[in-house]
């Protein structure tokens, strides 16, 4: 088997399946964007755990349909981080959301917008043989699957 580099990351493909690192220190999204587009993948699944240091979060306002952003900057650990991959006018894009155990064992969720590795982000993505398509809904505020793209 032989392994794969990129910018902040290394990779692993096993049985269809890439086991990725994102190095300590690296933009969690910047890394898995490079390892997507590298390999060229348009649709997947994206599961992982690992820690941060610094992270911002998303949260959809339905009212306002706009995202509200907060930032975090403490040691947490991503008890889950889980998303998928689909195309936006053709570019690759990343959804992901986390939930990160923060030292008093209390919990953060929300949508990342990014987050900086510390120490260990450990990720699996499964690719799709498919092309998934995400539209702006523009009642709702937010790109969701088109099936008739």
């Amino acid at each position: 088997m032989q392994n794969i580099h990129g910018n902040g990351w290394t990779a692993r493909r096993v049985d269809g399946v890439f086991i990725l690192s994102v190095a300590d220190g690296a933009s969690l999204v910047e890394s898995m964007t490079d390892f997507i587009l590298r390999e060229r993948i348009t649709a997947g699944q994206i599961t992982g755990i690992g820690a941060v240091n610094e992270v911002v979060l998303r949260f959809f306002d339905p009212h306002t349909k706009q995202y509200v952003d907060r930032e975090f900057h403490e040691q947490m650990e991503i008890a889950n981080l889980s998303g998928n991959i689909s195309l936006v006018e053709d570019m690759p894009i990343l959804h992901l959301h986390a939930t990160l155990g923060r030292s008093d064992y209390t919990a953060l969720a929300g949508h990342v917008l990014d987050a900086k590795i510390r120490w260990a982000g450990e990720f699996f993505i499964t690719p799709l043989d498919t092309r998934v398509i995400k539209v702006k809904d523009t009642d709702i505020g937010l790109n969701l699957y088109n099936f008739a793209e």
